[in-house]
């Protein structure tokens, strides 16, 4: 029998909940306490996300998807420095797989994450957390949810010590949060870019690292 392989822009959420019986929860406290935690902002970061933000309020409706990365999103991660050499990374495009054990057969799933958070230097080993897929506002190529799903399950196949994987995935300047622990995923409400919101975001990012710092120390 052959192996059905699909990339990660091929995947919608009704095709994993079906393929591997995930199941949507609305609730997880994984996510509330990533989402909440309390981290403070320097009045230097404070002022860089407010030129971001002005950036994109000024580009949104004509960047394409690109272009949103490199001058939006890409510098907002940047700034959180998600860095330690020869411990964890920030990758991008890179590519990864795995053979993922579905409920009728393993199905092999692979892509290239626009963001990926892993263990390594200047090579991406272990995926640990936010796979991260960044649409324009307009007419997204496929189902952003069910891309950003699918990098996740082949985080956590790679994993001999599964835990909790983390992810976002953007639509224009709409932000929304993922956690996938066992066969139950969770999505946070939108945070908008444009509102005071980003700076909601960019907490958020700050957390993500503390986590990564735990989970790699």
């Amino acid at each position: 029998m052959i192996m059905q392989t699909y990339s990660f822009r091929q995947c919608t959420l009704t095709q994993l909940d079906h393929w591997f019986g995930l199941r949507y929860s609305f609730s997880n406290t994984v996510l509330d306490q990533w989402l909440q935690t309390k981290v403070a902002l320097t009045e230097i970061e404070t002022t860089l996300i407010q030129r971001l933000q002005t950036l994109l309020l000024e580009n949104v409706d004509g960047w394409n998807e690109q272009e949103l990365s490199l001058h939006f999103i890409g510098p907002l991660f940047s700034l959180v420095h998600f860095t330690v050499p020869y411990r964890f990374n920030l990758f991008s495009e890179r590519r990864i797989s795995a053979i993922v054990t579905g409920l009728q057969s393993e199905i092999e799933l692979s892509g290239e994450p626009d963001g990926l958070i892993a263990t390594g230097y200047r090579e991406p080993e272990l995926p640990l957390f936010a796979f991260s897929e960044y649409k324009r506002q307009r007419d997204p190529n496929g189902d952003p949810a069910g891309q950003v799903l699918a990098a996740m399950l082949v985080g956590q196949a790679l994993d001999s010590q599964p835990k909790p994987l983390y992810g976002c995935y953007v639509v224009g300047y709409d932000w929304r949060f993922v956690v996938l622990e066992g066969k139950h995923y969770t999505i946070s409400q939108d945070y908008s870019a444009i509102r005071r919101d980003i700076f909601d975001i960019y907490r958020i990012l700050k957390a993500l690292k503390q986590i990564v710092m735990e989970l790699t120390a």
